[in-house]
């Protein structure tokens, strides 16, 4: 995952929309960890994409190289939350990762929200603070995982964790729009 690959909002951070602030999700990243994800180690850059060190396993990666090496380890599988959000009314564009359906109507009702296209369903996935848990009792229909969406809710900052990930907020989501920049 890169900095660039993360989605930006279409109105400008903290921007007020129907009572909702407006965040991006590097507002939900410490700072200490969004310091050290923009300054990745040099030794990235000498990884060849879609060489077979490009292709190991986040977990078996991490098994060989102790998580605390370098802040930017730490920033990777950081649970670390912005304290402020917490019980915010916040709008967040994402990308809908469906984890639970509805009673036979295939309408999604639990969620994860992530930053970019392909989170959560290839490895590694983004680090916990930039996975929101999302639960809309009602559901919707989701034509396409390719669509981004608006989300709106109060956030909670809790760590949840499944099979596909572990997220470091939580959001009861109120309305949900179509993406449209």
């Amino acid at each position: 995952m890169t900095a660039s690959s993360i989605v930006q909002s279409a109105d400008a951070s903290g921007r007020a929309v129907d009572g909702y602030r407006t965040i991006e999700w590097t507002d939900l990243m410490p700072k200490e960890d969004l310091d050290a994800f923009l300054n990745p180690p040099e030794s990235l850059n000498e990884i060849a994409d879609g060489s077979e060190q490009d292709q190991i396993d986040s977990q078996f990666q991490t098994e060989l190289e102790p998580a605390g090496d370098s802040a930017y380890q730490r920033a990777l599988v950081s649970t670390r939350v912005v304290k402020e959000f917490d019980g915010q009314a916040i709008r967040l564009p994402g990308f809908i990762v469906p984890l639970e359906f509805g009673d036979g109507d295939q309408q999604v009702t639990r969620f994860f929200l992530v930053p970019y296209f392909g989170a959560c369903i290839h490895v590694p996935p983004p680090p916990p603070n930039q996975i929101t848990y999302a639960e809309f009792d009602q559901g919707f229909k989701l034509e396409s995982l390719y669509d981004p969406f608006w989300i709106s809710g109060k956030l909670r900052t809790t760590l949840i964790e499944n099979e596909t990930a572990t997220a470091a907020y939580a959001v009861k989501v109120e309305s949900i729009e179509p993406y449209d920049d």
